[in-house]
């Protein structure tokens, strides 16, 4: 039996736990339908969330108060992420993504009081809220979504997660647009009131649909074997854990491009500044289906068999590093044109598309990185305890770095040079750092297939000098 699970294990990616006992498999423990929890519960709650701040500062007629609001979101959402994962490792998963979905309608429905009667109050105190909720949220997430599929399919998995939580902007998207495509929504201006309210009914579905989780100790994979489970046994315990993970070399290296993913959010402010209210609905609902393309593209390279995890990894970290490039050379030349000669455009004027495929273009990179990012992090362990910790760290620094750049967007910078300046040098310094880690990179996935080859090798050789012996 032994022999069996490390040829198994090589031909599968990882040295994994196999049961010996043969358990009859129940479609609400497959790891398909927790990427269908997960997913659904992505698309409700973060998903409808991104789809109202894709119409640019959460739909109001000024961003700066939802810039305000969002850098407070996450400020706190950066905190929780981080202790997330002693949370997610005492309480359970499914209690975790439970209490990560439950802020949410509130930071929607502030945003709703704000657009009708003017209440100020309520988004700051939605805002604080939302981002309790979203630290938990992610930080069980991430771990669902990489830990619970085997190895191999990862990407696939990570893909279907990736797919449902665009969807939400998708859905919010074709939302927002029914609502807000009259002739009186081509000027700027704020969306129609009634989207807050179909949101929030909307994200009210999330939080219970959580507690269909299945816990990570009863989830059935396809190939037999069981999902690791490590988590220490007391808080102190969890803490220090936490703490070793987060000053090891590579994730020390790694924190510029934590920071660099997500720090792009003068995108709202270019769509305020520069389109009407339909044409930021229009946008919002269109540029997901970029996002979808992208996260298809990389997974897909990512689960390809015929080259090594390593080789997937380094390949990708080009791939992203390309596109990054595109992006944001062009969003430069856009910028000073309209910095010179600021527009307001609807759909119908002739320069709508140029400006639309800036926004097009930050999307489709960023969502390459952040794929790539949670592929790179997932092949540094095979415990689902431990890479709890390594996605809240992903994510807690990611949320901080949000907070920072929304707020830097609180300001009205004259043609947006500061905001692009800023995510321009961050991008620029996180580059090497990173690329010192997927020089030097060795998958855990790799690490073992190779261990269990090497073992099973040595085998049929003492069993060959055994035979060699006896004749």
């Amino acid at each position: 039996m032994a022999d069996s699970n490390k040829l198994a294990a090589a031909t599968g990616e990882l040295a994994v736990e196999i049961s010996d006992t043969p358990v009859k498999r129940v479609w609400y423990r497959s790891t398909l339908f927790n990427a269908f929890v997960i997913g659904i519960v992505g698309f409700m709650a973060p998903g409808l969330w991104n789809a109202m701040n894709q119409l640019g500062a959460g739909g109001a007629q000024e961003p700066f108060l939802v810039n305000a609001a969002n850098a407070l979101v996450f400020a706190l959402m950066g905190f929780l992420c981080l202790f997330g994962a002693p949370i997610a490792n005492r309480i359970g998963l499914g209690w975790t993504l439970f209490l990560g979905a439950v802020g949410y309608p509130l930071y929607s429905a502030g945003l709703y009081t704000n657009n009708r009667f003017g209440n100020v109050w309520f988004v700051l105190v939605g805002a604080v809220a939302c981002g309790l909720s979203a630290g938990l949220f992610w930080a069980s997430e991430g771990t669902v979504a990489l830990g619970y599929p085997e190895p191999g399919k990862r990407g696939r998995y990570m893909n279907i997660w990736l797919i449902f939580r665009t969807g939400g902007p998708l859905v919010g998207g074709a939302i927002v647009l029914a609502l807000n495509n009259n002739a009186a929504a081509k000027t700027k201006g704020k969306v129609d009131p009634k989207t807050y309210l179909v949101f929030i009914a909307l994200q009210c579905i999330a939080a219970p649909v959580a507690l269909l989780l299945t816990p990570p100790e009863k989830v059935q994979r396809a190939d037999g074997s069981k999902v690791i489970i490590r988590a220490e046994k007391t808080w102190a315990a969890e803490f220090k854990a936490l703490w070793q993970v987060s000053t090891r070399k590579e994730i020390v290296l790694l924190l510029p491009i934590f920071w660099a993913a997500y720090f792009n959010q003068y995108s709202g402010n270019f769509q305020t500044y520069y389109f009407g209210v339909r044409a930021r609905a229009l946008i919002g609902f269109v540029s997901n289906f970029g996002t979808l393309l992208s996260s298809q593209l990389i997974s897909m390279w990512l689960d390809n068999k015929r080259f090594s995890v390593k080789q997937r990894i380094e390949y990708g970290f080009y791939y992203v590093v390309v596109w990054h490039v595109i992006a944001w050379v062009y969003g430069w030349v856009i910028q000073e044109k309209y910095t010179a000669n600021p527009p307001a455009y609807d759909w119908e004027d002739s320069g709508f598309t140029e400006g639309f495929f800036v926004l097009l273009l930050w999307d489709f990179a960023r969502q390459s990185l952040q794929n790539w990012l949670y592929y790179l992090v997932s092949s540094m362990t095979n415990n689902i305890s431990e890479l709890a910790r390594f996605s809240g760290i992903l994510r807690g620094q990611e949320s901080f770095a949000q907070a920072v750049s929304y707020g830097l967007n609180t300001r009205k910078w004259k043609g947006g040079r500061v905001p692009l300046a800023v995510n321009t040098i961050l991008l620029g310094l996180a580059v090497y750092p990173t690329w010192l880690v997927v020089k030097d990179f060795k998958p855990v996935n790799e690490t073992k297939v190779d261990q269990a080859i090497e073992e099973r090798s040595s085998d049929v050789d003492a069993e060959e000098e055994v035979n060699v012996a006896k004749n």
